[in-house]
């Protein structure tokens, strides 16, 4: 049997390859380590000086994506370790526990945050004035922090990893964090000392919310959720173009890390051999492994009679007695 060859208009996209998408993920990746290092260095000396607790605050949430950064790293290493004889369909779930961490991390650093704030904020004569250089400093980490976003966001977007995705919005939580702080900053400039730490718990709840939807969503696909439905009709759409598929049915799916495994009934006719129908499904297989990011799709090929002929067929077909062994 001669291979399946695409026809030209195949959505083949080499950027979607496991190769592809781990040095985009290291590359990204590391351009937010250097970032990050610079803003948390920074923002913490810079708030201990000026006495901003939410500077200080924003520059522990800096610190928090350096250990998310190097999770995404050690992730991405091992989720493209080939597959083995205990982890037959590799280990792209790294990247998915990867997620679960991000999650569990950006909870426990939101409750520190707002744990600290709620204190200060029991005890408002102990506040102290906050020195203006801190704004410059909270507004140079909100304008870094968004540029980063973007270029994340996109990287990650354009090889369609979740991973990458939550990473990403780390960083716009980061973002959003610092302009919460520069508003607080500003009140307590002003003279409305109660804001600077009510900035911090904003902070915090933020990162604390953040945390909380990566954990969850984390956690569904760790217990096999489903890929959406667009992305399961563009599938179903695949193998129903393929030639001597008549019909598809029972089409299943789950997210393997940010890969999707999948199985599914071809219908094929029924006046076909076994190695006719047989040849059928490996290249309704093999055109859904190369159009869409299906690490394997498992098949089962069910004889299709036209409605017609339904009748003919259940009178030649030959009797099959169930009580019989």
């Amino acid at each position: 049997m001669t291979a399946f060859q695409p026809p030209p208009d195949d959505p083949e996209d080499s950027a979607h390859s496991p190769a592809e998408r781990a040095a985009a993920a290291s590359r990204s990746t590391w351009v937010s380590v250097g970032a990050n290092v610079v803003l948390a260095t920074t923002q913490i000396f810079v708030g201990i000086l000026s006495k901003s607790q939410g500077l200080i605050a924003d520059g522990i949430h800096s610190s928090s994506d350096l250990i998310a950064d190097f999770i995404v790293l050690v992730a991405n290493r091992h989720s493209q370790k080939e597959a083995d004889a205990d982890h037959h369909y590799g280990h792209y779930r790294y990247e998915t526990a990867a997620s679960l961490a991000l999650g569990i991390l950006l909870l426990l650093v939101g409750g520190g945050m707002l744990w600290s704030a709620i204190s200060k904020l029991e005890r408002p004569d102990a506040i102290p004035q906050v020195h203006v250089v801190a704004l410059w400093v909270a507004c140079g980490a909100l304008v870094t922090k968004e540029v980063l976003f973007r270029y994340m966001l996109a990287v990650a977007k354009r090889v369609k990893s979740s991973m990458l995705v939550a990473n990403a919005w780390h960083a716009r939580s980061d973002a959003a964090s610092s302009l919460v702080v520069s508003i607080g900053i500003i009140g307590n400039v002003l003279g409305y000392p109660l804001l600077d730490p009510v900035a911090a718990a904003i902070v915090g709840f933020m990162v604390a919310k953040m945390g909380w939807s990566f954990a969850w969503d984390a956690l569904h696909d760790l217990m096999d959720r489903a890929i959406d439905e667009d992305e399961a009709a563009a599938i179903r759409r695949t193998l129903q173009e393929t030639s001597g598929v008549r019909g598809v049915h029972d089409l299943r799916t789950r997210k393997m890390g940010d890969m999707i495994v999948a199985d599914a009934h071809l219908e094929v006719d029924a006046t076909l051999t076994v190695d006719e129908g047989h040849r059928i499904a490996v290249q309704a297989r093999h055109r859904v492994m190369l159009r869409h990011r299906v690490l394997n799709l498992m098949t089962h090929v069910d004889p299709w009679i036209p409605p017609c002929a339904s009748t003919q067929y259940s009178l030649i077909r030959p009797s099959v007695d169930p009580s019989r062994p």
